[in-house]
C-alpha cells in the first residue's frame, strides 16, 4: 500500500522560505516520477512541479519558476519542494503525488496522471 506523507508547511511572511518534504513508502520510490500540486480555497488543484524518477529532469509551473525548486533523495524515499520568495498568492494546501506507472515522464502535469496522493500540508503566506 502506497503512503505519501507531507510535512514542512506553516505560516510565513511574504518573502520568506519553506521547505516541504514528502516521505513515500509502499513502492519502489526510485522508479516513479513525483509531483507537487497545490489547491487554494475555491480553486482547482494546480500543477506546481515534477521531477523524474532519476531526478535528472524537473519541471515547474510558470507561476513559481525561479522561486521554487523540486528535488528528491531516492535513498531516503523523499521528495522536496524548496519554496523561496514566497508570495501571498502561494497560499494553498500542497500535495505530493506519485505518477501512475513506473519510469513516467515528468512533463506530464495533469493531476489525472498521478494515482497516489498525500493528505497535503498547508502553506499560508501573510502579506
Amino acid at each position: 500500500q502506497v503512503q505519501l506523507v507531507e510535512s514542512g508547511g506553516g505560516l510565513v511572511q511574504a518573502g520568506g522560505s519553506l521547505r516541504l518534504s514528502c516521505a513515500a513508502s509502499g513502492r519502489t520510490f526510485s522508479t516513479y516520477t513525483m509531483g507537487w500540486f497545490r489547491q487554494a480555497p475555491g480553486k482547482e488543484r494546480e500543477f506546481v512541479a515534477t521531477i523524474s524518477w532519476s531526478g535528472d529532469s524537473t519541471y515547474v509551473s510558470d507561476s513559481v519558476k525561479g522561486r521554487f525548486t523540486i528535488s528528491r533523495d531516492n535513498a531516503k524515499n523523499t521528495v522536496y519542494l524548496q519554496m523561496d520568495s514566497l508570495k501571498p498568492e502561494d497560499t494553498a494546501r500542497y500535495y505530493c503525488a506519485m505518477q501512475r506507472g513506473r519510469w513516467g515522464r515528468p512533463e506530464r502535469r495533469a493531476a489525472a496522471e498521478y494515482d497516489h496522493w498525500g493528505q497535503g500540508t498547508q502553506v499560508t503566506v501573510s502579506s
